[in-house]
């Protein structure tokens, strides 16, 4: 009975109705926030995600029985469980943050689809560089914002007056929002040599600390994909099954009866004139 569950929840049909089921669920959760619709059909929502749920429980208690031990030592499987647990809690006046945090049913599609799954894996590998590459912004964040309250907080005290208000311009100017005519261009009216100031900064904390960022996902994307298709160590120790050691046989039959074939040629051809 194990082996015939695991083969059910292993199948592809399966996997495609556990993730329609999630995308499905994420449009009633979106219809419920509309007050108008959810005046006519609440009822009809509410059994939905009833139904949705339980659905989930027996997946994840499947799931449970099948893998057993092996389902908790699996980060992606502890998130399952720990979504649907959520789900499962009454929300009640106590905990009426539990219904808010039922959205978090969508990030199922992290552990359904292995293309996401890489994604989110390669982010998580890469939390240590990421984190000094951070320390390295910070420390770019804290210099030019004193330079900017210095420069600008008597002429622009809105965006310059303190530290704090300078790094959260800094920070806008960072992702290019209105960078240019809400703030380079007002301010260099008063300042002519205030571009110096903006080209210098966008260059080192734009342009090359954001996009470390990026090249570390990016590399740690195609690490994990070339771990995934390299032929694991396992593979090459586990013992060969018969079939295995039958088609060894055959090609090496095949490769000895081309070898005499071949001397049979060579001497058929010194044998002519």
């Amino acid at each position: 009975m194990r082996n015939t569950i695991k083969h059910f929840i292993e199948t592809k049909y399966f996997q495609h109705f556990i993730t329609f089921l999630i995308i499905f669920n994420g449009l009633t959760l979106g219809l419920a926030t509309n007050r108008e619709f959810m005046s006519d059909y609440d009822v009809i929502i509410h059994n939905l995600d009833r139904l949705i749920v339980a659905v989930f429980t027996i997946e994840i208690t499947m799931r449970i029985f099948v893998y057993r031990k092996q389902f908790f030592k699996d980060p992606w499987s502890l998130f399952d469980f720990f979504v649907v647990s959520i789900s499962l809690v009454p929300a009640n006046d106590g905990l009426s943050i539990l219904r808010v945090l039922r959205v978090l049913r969508l990030f199922r599609l992290l552990t359904i689809v292995p293309q996401m799954r890489l994604i989110i894996s390669a982010i998580l590998s890469v939390i240590p560089g990421m984190a000094s590459v951070s320390l390295v912004l910070l420390l770019f964040f804290y210099v030019f914002a004193i330079i900017a309250t210095n420069l600008f907080s008597m002429t622009f005290p809105q965006w310059f007056g303190s530290l704090g208000e300078s790094m959260f311009t800094l920070f806008q100017i960072m992702t290019l929002e209105s960078w240019s005519m809400g703030i380079a261009r007002p301010i260099m009216a008063q300042h002519p040599y205030a571009w110096i100031f903006f080209v210098i900064y966008i260059l080192i904390v734009t342009f090359i600390m954001v996009n470390l960022f990026i090249g570390l996902v990016v590399d740690a994307i195609f690490t994990i994909k070339g771990q995934e298709n390299e032929p694991s160590k396992c593979d090459e120790d586990r013992p060969q099954t018969a079939k295995e050691l039958v088609y060894q046989h055959e090609i090496k039959s095949l490769q000895n009866e081309l070898k005499e074939m071949k001397q049979l040629m060579i001497k058929i051809d010194q044998k002519l004139p």
